[in-house]
């Protein structure tokens, strides 16, 4: 458990406590590990495999949001009246779940320090502060930097790097980015062709492998309202 990066601040004894009390279960992929009509008591931590989390469009079709790497998975945010998107949590892969109730982890946590209990907050909220900030803002950007955005966010959150740049080590398929931007599968692929014609990008396979420098210099040229480093990328720093 000490890999999950948004958990590993606990201390080793407050991760074994925390590894005692997780009841585990596999999932099988394309399977709903929560759903936000029923807002789970429980604090849900992927150990292994990926999942994302997923909402209603309008026309009441489920479009992606956030692609969650093992950790502990973002939480619900509280229902604003009169609204509902319809937030679901579902495999991607094959993934172990462990569950334990969320008072029980809070006291587990409870002798940490309060810069540690502010991480223990941000962990568990997630990065929907991200999908605000990519809602209020990508209407403001071409289709274009929209892509180019998607790709640093997932090369931060799944990417391994090595000598061309960092390779994504989950499928992204043009559909799912074409979710994730709020345009149509076709259009997408066309910017995704003309980023590896540029060598923004390198496909390996079915694999993606994102010059992240190379993206982040075709963000500034191109005077982006929405910067790498306002999206909280600490490698824009």
């Amino acid at each position: 458990m000490r890999g999950l990066k948004n958990i590993a601040w606990l201390t080793s004894r407050q991760l074994n406590r925390l590894a005692d009390s997780l009841e585990i279960r596999q999932v099988t992929k394309r399977r709903i590990i929560f759903e936000e009509k029923h807002i789970p008591e429980p604090a849900y931590i992927l150990l292994s495999g990926v999942a994302r989390i997923t909402c209603s469009n309008r026309n009441g079709d489920r479009t992606v949001v956030i692609m969650v790497a093992p950790g502990m998975i973002p939480g619900v945010p509280p229902a604003v009246t009169g609204i509902r998107y319809g937030f679901r949590c579902e495999t991607v892969t094959e993934c172990q779940i462990g569950t334990v109730t969320l008072a029980t982890f809070i006291e587990i946590a409870l002798g940490i320090t309060s810069e540690d209990f502010k991480s223990m907050a941000a962990s568990y909220s997630g990065r929907w502060d991200l999908v605000q900030l990519r809602c209020s803002n990508f209407m403001g950007c071409t289709l274009e930097e929209r892509v180019a955005l998607i790709l640093l966010e997932l090369s931060e959150n799944f990417g391994v790097a090595e000598g061309r740049g960092v390779r994504l080590t989950v499928p992204a398929t043009h559909k799912d980015i074409a979710e994730l931007v709020g345009a149509s599968r076709p259009r997408v692929t066309e910017y995704l062709i003309s980023f590896e014609h540029k060598h923004l990008i390198v496909r390996d396979g079915r694999q993606l492998i994102v010059r992240r420098d190379r993206l982040e210099s075709f963000l500034t040229q191109r005077n982006s309202p929405v910067s790498p480093r306002e999206l909280g990328d600490p490698l824009a720093a």
